[in-house]
């Protein structure tokens, strides 16, 4: 894993320079940049070694003629298979055994179509001196970031948007609309970010910018065709396409070991780890001294059932207190997901033996794990009952009912639950997945403001996403296969595993995701969808995989998040940190909310009237993430 940036047009070789340190934490074994005056065009890259460690590996990489120099963060599991294609047509001198290189050759020989024959994680940039253009690419379901921006002819590019600004050319223009869409999301979703004319490049898309022009294309698509298949030959092909992507990812030059939570995405992952290696595999769990907040009792159990080299460590909550602010300060674009702490804490912890881990993300949006895809179940109940006794009986009783500080609480489930029939049926997940609905946006933005954003559909990238699966627009009903995508194309892609590689990244650790190898992602996409949802049972067909190679606990146990006791922290220890970042002074500084409503969430909080925490987080993140990078 590492970190790229650069940019063409203005700019010199300082700028450069400047631009390739903020990223180091990403890649801190080796860095390098590329700079050319006359041309006006840069490179930079910071490097976490995993193939060829050696010098022979070290990036900017140039081809042996000189007339292609690339950067890319990630890894690309089928390089060795590519490079024998590649001698099909041409055998070149490779200077070393790394990924890089077949990158370089890969598109001498099949220029932009190289990316639909590559395999794994990545985002690559490439300037062909021989076409003058640059490209920059990235991976098919998004595992990699890769933003840009143009800006007075001048293209610039990065892993992370801390690189982006240092350029004199950024324009540091808050884009109100993407803020609107972080309230309700809890992330700014692809391919907007915080700042106005700021991009993220889009999943399995490359951008070419040549003569001053830019020009997007899309390499893959997922295929959602269902298949005739029997249930068992579906988990047959389910086991051995599993157990494949493990195998793949376990391929480094450094020691390698498996995230374990002791839910079933990590705990099957370790299970096929070991499957497929002739190591003892190591394992990383960590608990929290907070029991309901605990789980390392499963972890636990799955690495004694496996046999598995476990790694453990009890945090304290003065121990993820004591990092929230480092973690949070790299955050270059807000995302309120509270989890990002222990993942950090846990990344920081297996640095200490592994310098990459296999993890479990993917499986929850693959298989409907989550408890809303049960929910959707009611959804058709709950519309049939006439809306006078929703309005007037059931959900005056549901806000009635007490507010718990326990994670994901019951009262929190109904909450949410009646809040979601406030959309339309194509919009209601994201409204029980994010924070502040449409009444709530409309009390915090100043009115001038809200004025302009009232119009706006919050919910148009989501528009997007089943304009990209051809879904019929007069058709009623949503799908399972569809929702499936939608989460895969926001939720996932926008808040999971960019908090996976900041948390990952800031500790100088790779995170693989093997249940995201797009052979995997196409197969299950092809499947019925009773094969995922059977009844009220999600992830079925995984389950079904997993019962005879996992204990029937782990297997078969409600779900829990990696969660933090955010509410109780609100209300003690975090609660002066909270103060000075949502404070009216620092408030009426940003100048887009009125304090008034965010002085009730606050209040409202304090006193338990309510738990207002998932709110509060939200813009606790959005504070201090406009401290940060608005010099307040």
């Amino acid at each position: 894993m590492c970190g790229i940036t650069g940019f063409i047009g203005e700019g010199d070789k300082e700028t450069l320079e400047k631009m390739t340190a903020v990223l180091r934490h990403r890649g801190p074994d080796d860095s390098g940049i590329f700079f050319d005056e006359q041309k006006k065009i840069g490179f930079g890259h910071t490097r976490l070694s995993i193939l060829d460690v050696s010098l022979a590996g070290h990036q900017p990489m140039w081809s042996s003629d000189n007339q292609i120099v690339v950067v890319y963060n990630g890894e690309i599991y089928n390089f060795t298979e590519l490079r024998r294609k590649i001698e099909r047509y041409q055998n070149f001198q490779y200077k070393s055994a790394s990924d890089t290189e077949v990158i370089i050759y890969a598109y001498k020989i099949f220029n932009e179509e190289c990316f639909e024959k590559m395999e794994g994680m990545f985002a690559i940039a490439i300037y062909d001196f021989s076409k003058r253009k640059l490209i920059l690419a990235r991976d098919r379901v998004g595992k990699k970031p890769l933003y840009w921006t143009k800006s007075d002819g001048t293209l610039i590019f990065g892993s992370e948007l801390k690189s982006l600004i240092i350029h004199p050319l950024f324009k540091r223009e808050l884009d109100i609309e993407s803020v609107n869409k972080y309230l309700q999301f809890d992330y700014t979703p692809t391919p907007h970010t915080i700042w106005k004319s700021v991009f993220k490049l889009e999943p399995a898309c490359y951008v070419v910018f040549k003569d001053g022009n830019i020009r997007t294309e899309k390499y893959w698509q997922p295929r959602f065709e269902e298949i005739s298949i029997t249930f068992s030959k579906a988990e047959e092909c389910l086991d051995n396409m599993i157990g494949e992507a493990v195998r793949n990812r376990l391929v480094s030059d450094v020691p390698v070991g498996v995230f374990l939570s002791g839910g079933l995405d990590s705990s099957a992952i370790a299970y096929y780890a070991k499957q497929n290696s002739k190591d003892q595999i190591k394992t990383f769990s960590i608990g929290f001294s907070e029991k309901s907040f605990d789980e390392s009792y499963y972890a636990r159990k799955v690495a004694k059932y496996l046999g598995t080299e476990h790694h453990e460590k009890i945090f304290s909550g003065e121990d993820s207190l004591n990092v929230i602010s480092k973690v949070l300060n790299n955050l270059d674009e807000p995302i309120a997901d509270a989890s990002i702490i222990p993942t950090y804490l846990l990344a920081k912890f297996a640095r200490e033996y592994v310098k990459v881990a296999l993890g479990g993300d993917g499986g929850d949006e693959l298989f409907a794990g989550y408890p809303t895809f049960q929910a959707e179940k009611f959804s058709s109940i709950y519309k049939a009952i006439p809306g006078f006794l929703r309005s007037g009986f059931i959900e005056p009783i549901i806000n009635s009912v007490p507010s718990s500080q326990g994670y994901f609480s019951l009262d929190y489930k109904l909450k949410k639950f009646i809040e979601g029939f406030s959309v339309s049926d194509m919009y209601r997940h994201q409204v029980w997945l994010g924070s502040f609905d449409r009444n709530m946006r409309k009390r915090i933005f100043c009115r001038e403001i809200w004025n302009d954003l009232e119009k706006v559909n919050v919910f148009d990238n989501i528009d997007q996403i089943y304009n990209e699966i051809g879904r019929e627009k007069n058709k009623q009903e949503i799908g399972l296969n569809e929702l499936l995508y939608q989460y895969e194309r926001s939720y996932l892609m926008d808040e999971v595993m960019v908090k996976v590689d900041r948390a990952t990244m800031l500790a100088s650790l790779e995170s693989r995701s093997p249940l995201l190898d797009y052979r995997i992602v196409d197969f299950v996409h092809s499947l019925p969808a009773s094969f995922k949802l059977h009844g009220f049972t999600t992830k079925y067909i995984f389950k079904k995989l997993m019962e005879n190679k996992l204990p029937s606990e782990i297997v078969w146990r409600s779900k829990k998040g990696f969660s933090m006791p955010i509410s109780v922290w609100f209300r003690g220890p975090l609660r002066g940190m909270l103060e000075d970042v949502l404070s009216k002074k620092s408030v009426e500084k940003m100048g887009i909310f009125d304090y008034t409503f965010i002085e009730e969430l606050k209040n409202d909080h304090y006193s338990n009237k309510k738990d207002n925490r998932k709110l509060l987080w939200n813009l606790f993140v959005l504070g201090v993430w406009w401290k940060n990078f608005n010099n307040t």
